[in-house]
């Protein structure tokens, strides 16, 4: 199994912290997305996902993008560590959840985004601090409100779920983007159990092997 992702990307430290979860070993494969105009734009990469995105997972003939889609698949093929609820209802609930971050929030921090902003839009760098902000502080306000009724130790009771995965590589983005987080409260409380956990440790950006 080999994972072509890149340290700081939200979405490749997603499916890391499930490989960890699940003791699945796989071959991490860098795709530096700022060196040389971004190597997920060259051609050997582009035939492989032609999204010009990371994570790309390859298991045997398989290829899968899509974080999301990669995390589910691992989760139904290594059952061990589940990372969704048995039960309907609350399957749907984490899947809510889970949405909310990877589709609602996420999106604003991705580089291709923050380019855009500065080559098309011109933004200046507070300008474009400021459009991150008002977003991201939007989602999580959300998040917030929904934990209130959902969280115990992690995002939904006291078991880890995907959407555990999902929210401490978009916390970690957000702290990049030196948003305050002060305002949120559960969702720091979350953030700091998960990260005494091995699994989220050994996830870490700068804990992977093209951390510069």
């Amino acid at each position: 199994m080999k994972l072509y992702g890149y340290w700081r990307s939200s979405a490749a430290y997603r499916v890391r912290i499930a490989l960890n979860l699940k003791n699945i070993d796989v071959e991490l494969i860098p795709v530096h997305l700022i060196n040389n105009g971004g190597e997920q734009h060259e051609s050997t990469y582009v035939n492989l996902n032609p999204t010009h995105l990371v994570p790309t997972l390859v298991d045997g003939d398989l290829v899968l993008n899509q974080s999301l889609a990669i995390i589910e698949y691992l989760d139904n093929q290594y059952p061990v560590t589940p990372l969704f609820p048995n039960n309907y209802a609350e399957k749907a609930i984490v899947q809510g959840l889970t949405l909310d971050i990877a589709c609602e929030i996420h999106p604003v921090n991705n580089l291709r985004v923050q380019q855009y902003l500065v080559n098309e839009l011109h933004c200046d760098e507070q300008a474009k601090l400021q459009w991150s902000h008002y977003w991201m502080a939007t989602g999580f306000t959300a998040i917030e409100k929904k934990l209130a009724k959902t969280a115990g130790l992690y995002c939904f009771a006291d078991s880890i779920t995907i959407a555990d995965l999902c929210l401490i590589p978009q916390v970690y983005n957000a702290k990049r983007f030196n948003l305050d987080m002060t305002p949120f409260p559960l969702i720091n409380g979350i953030v700091d159990r998960c990260n005494q956990l091995p699994a989220f440790i050994k996830a870490l950006p700068e804990n992977q092997p093209d951390a510069v």
